[in-house]
């Protein structure tokens, strides 16, 4: 247990870096995103083929780990459009509404035990948001878009835990993050179409950290948090994650 809460809290470290990094990154949230899961299924494989856990899977699997990198995907581009539409500690901050999404909705979709306490904790994390950012209005779609990234994740967060014992961290990092390219990918031409002053074409130092959002924010937290999440309730993840926004506004102190 202590272990798998330490791997927690070091994927949810990594992932406090992202708040940075989708702020120094200079392109669009759909563009940024499609380079992070291209990145990061390539480095996937890599590390997949030196490991030699690469294996196949039928297509009714695949066809579940679409949905969940759909999801993922979805949620990286609300969050870093409520990074570019507000700031780094908005966004994140507004992650930590998970909670009260997750004590909804784990006892109607994995049949467990309706849970007052964890409402109750979901709720002041929510209250908390409101309270600091009410009177924000200009940073209202970067809110409104910080709160379905959070909503997002905590649907991706219970359809793992559904199979995350059922695969090993890795190869399920991989198919989901893949998955996600794919999506993505689908969705390319479309987003181009009616966003075509958009630009594809990452400057300066972007190359720089999309590798490192890629690498580490993602190949090795991904991995991280699917092997906590073997051992750890959905609810105690998401409260993990909670802590997201303390690293990332400390970071962003720091970096930004």
């Amino acid at each position: 247990m202590k272990e798998a809460l330490l791997k927690m809290h070091l994927a949810v470290f990594l992932w406090g870096f992202t708040g940075v990094l989708g702020k120094v990154i200079t392109l669009n949230e759909f563009p940024l995103v499609w380079y992070r899961v291209l990145l990061s299924s390539l480095f996937f494989i890599a590390v997949l083929i030196f490991k030699k856990e690469l294996k196949l899977i039928t297509l009714k699997q695949f066809g579940r780990f679409f949905v969940i990198g759909a999801i993922i995907a979805l949620h990286w581009c609300c969050f870093f459009g409520a990074i570019k539409y507000s700031n780094a500690s908005i966004a994140l901050v507004c992650m930590s509404t998970a909670g009260i999404f997750t004590a909804v909705l784990e006892p109607i979709t994995l049949k467990t035990r309706f849970n007052y306490k964890e409402v109750l904790l979901g709720l002041v994390a929510l209250l908390g948001v409101y309270f600091i950012y009410h009177f924000e209005f200009e940073y209202a779609v970067g809110i409104a878009l910080g709160v379905i990234a959070a909503l997002l994740s905590t649907v991706f967060t219970l359809m793992n835990k559904k199979i995350v014992n059922d695969f090993k961290p890795r190869p399920m990092a991989f198919y989901e993050i893949f998955s996600a390219f794919l999506f993505l990918s689908l969705l390319t031409p479309f987003f181009m179409a009616y966003f075509p002053e958009v630009s594809f074409t990452p400057v300066g130092y972007d190359w720089l950290w999309l590798v490192i959002l890629s690498l580490f924010c993602t190949v090795w937290g991904q991995s991280l948090a699917l092997d906590a999440l073997k051992k750890l309730s959905t609810f105690t993840t998401v409260l993990a994650v909670n802590l997201e926004p303390v690293y990332g506004v400390i970071l962003a102190i720091i970096f930004l």
